[in-house]
């Protein structure tokens, strides 16, 4: 297998390993791999009253998972989460939140919470 069909493989693993461990924790699943026309969204989950935008990055450690959630990347998750958001008006009295799911080393799983916020990558 090629390095890109190796790294396709295994982002789709990891987004699948990430959904699965959402919704053990009591997420529902409503989109994955979302598209709008301003980018993609990993997944996107309710639970209650909290709607979440998950970005999930599969790196060989922790300090490249940390690091590989950037300002631009941020800033383009925010806007496809406004482009979604916009076609489904019963979101709009939920609560919202950013989080990354970072998978490192042998598959080992991190949910991180409220990681940025649009108006902190300079969008409203």
């Amino acid at each position: 297998m090629t390095r890109l069909k190796q790294a396709l493989h295994d982002g789709r693993a990891a987004e699948w390993l990430a959904a699965m461990w959402l919704r053990l924790h009591g997420w529902r699943i409503l989109a994955t791999r979302a598209r709008t026309p301003v980018g993609e969204i990993d997944i996107i989950a309710r639970r209650r009253r909290w709607l979440i935008f998950v970005e999930v990055k599969r790196r060989p450690g922790r300090r490249e998972a940390l690091a590989a959630l950037r300002p631009h990347q941020q800033r383009r998750i925010a806007r496809a989460a406004a482009c979604w958001l916009a076609g489904q008006p019963w979101a709009s009295d939920l609560n919202m939140r950013f989080d990354y799911v970072m998978i490192h080393g042998n598959w080992r799983l991190e949910h991180l919470k409220d990681v940025f916020r649009p108006e902190d990558v300079g969008l409203h």
